[in-house]
């Protein structure tokens, strides 16, 4: 039986799954997002700073049993993810652009993403999907900038 902190890091099924584990867990927040109502501002960052501080702590603990940053722990894409849908319009084109770039950022760690998940426990496990999903916010934002000024169908 695994600890209950490897069921949280793993968000529960989704980082049990046989293909693409961190796919499953981002799956997961967009959709969990999707149906979730849109606290004020202060709110979304207070519960965004303590879920971070969870997720590191989480990601540390489930990695004394499953390695450093396993497959099974995914509930780095739950920051990562929701960073990518920060400021995003509810709309399904949109959720769905987001959640792609995430993962596309998450894959290809750029801006110094790579050399940022060194970082010991937690935080190199957390830390990199913060970059990603940062990343993924202002492509986003830059896409629905360029749609809204150029009539640009994009999202």
């Amino acid at each position: 039986m695994k600890r209950p902190v490897v069921w949280l890091a793993s968000l529960g099924p989704a980082g049990w799954s046989k293909v693409a584990p961190a796919t499953a867990g981002s799956a997961l927040v967009t959709l969990v997002a999707w149906f979730l109502p849109v606290p004020s501002r202060p709110v979304f960052f207070v519960l965004l700073a303590l879920g971070t501080l969870v997720a590191v702590w989480a990601a540390g603990e489930a990695e004394k049993d499953l390695g450093h940053d396993a497959g099974p722990i995914v509930i780095d894409e739950a920051i990562g993810q929701t960073l990518a849908l920060l400021f995003a319009p509810h709309r399904i084109t949109v959720f769905v652009a987001a959640f792609f770039l995430f993962r596309f950022f998450d894959i290809w760690k750029p801006l110094g993403a790579r050399e940022i998940q060194r970082l010991p426990g937690g935080w190199g496990v957390v830390a990199d999907d913060i970059v990603a999903g940062i990343t993924s916010m202002l492509a986003l934002q830059g896409l629905l900038w360029l749609q809204g000024r150029m009539g640009l169908a994009l999202v």
